[in-house]
């Protein structure tokens, strides 16, 4: 394949979030996030046709018209199937069969008994879309904003993040990323949180909600520590760090 004068898309990347929506959009499999932004992996993945454009809720992605590869839906297709990825291309969506990896659990941890779990839940609703900015339960509450799959793939979730504290759930890259930050704004803003813990999972696009959580703080502009940990698709923490916002209100 050679070079053409043709239409392809052009990405922002001052104005990218990473929420991961472009890659969601793209059945090529042309966009992935690489260190938090959206990139453009190969010109000849790349149609031209913009399913993208419209997903992006920064505007960061536009169309230009250059020399470029031409679209090799081919190789598409081949790339496709060597990854075992689902037509998005979200590097999150790469086919893995669990039950057939290696853990860090022994047999005899496998196959020992498990105590009934008590639960931890304090509040209804949990899916931060539905829960109002003033809910009686937020003010003065820790809070846990925790991305969808967190609580499948930690074990022992209740017990070991939810104790004591108010749970929002979401997901940055299957849900509206710019309402999230306008609701989390006004939740800090109005009801006088002490703590925000975000919990995501080490898939790229899940980043966005901790980039929504601190973004949603520095607009509210309120004292509060932010604490972020990222955990594998096994549980496993990978990750953890503590921002403390100071403002003038502290």
């Amino acid at each position: 394949m050679g070079k053409a004068k043709r239409q392809i898309i052009r990405i922002d990347e001052d104005k990218c979030d990473g929420c991961g929506l472009c890659a969601e959009a793209c059945h090529e499999g042309a966009i992935r996030i690489i260190d938090g932004k959206a990139r453009l992996i190969s010109e000849s993945y790349c149609d031209g046709l913009g399913d993208c454009i419209g997903e992006c809720p920064r505007g960061a992605i536009s169309f230009e018209t250059r020399e470029a590869d031409s679209y090799d839906e081919e190789a598409v297709e081949r790339k496709q199937v060597q990854q075992g990825s689902l037509p998005c291309g979200c590097p999150g969506t790469v086919l893995r069969s669990l039950a057939q990896e290696e853990n860090d659990f022994s047999d005899e941890a496998a196959v020992a008994p498990v105590e009934p779990a008590r639960s931890m839940l304090s509040n209804w609703p949990i899916q931060l879309r539905l829960v109002p900015a003033n809910a009686p339960y937020l003010k003065g509450a820790d809070v846990l904003l925790a991305a969808d799959c967190t609580a499948a793939s930690i074990p022992d979730f209740h017990g070991r993040f939810l104790k004591c504290k108010v749970l929002l759930m979401g997901c940055p890259k299957l849900d509206d990323a710019e309402a999230y930050r306008k609701k989390l704004t006004d939740m800090v803003r109005a009801n006088g949180i002490k703590s925000l813990h975000v919990v995501i999972m080490e898939v790229p696009c899940c980043g966005g909600l901790a980039r929504l959580a601190e973004g949603a703080v520095e607009e509210a502009r309120k004292s509060i520590d932010l604490k972020k940990t990222v955990v594998g698709i096994r549980g496993n923490v990978l990750e953890e760090e503590t921002l403390r916002y100071r403002f003038g209100d502290a």
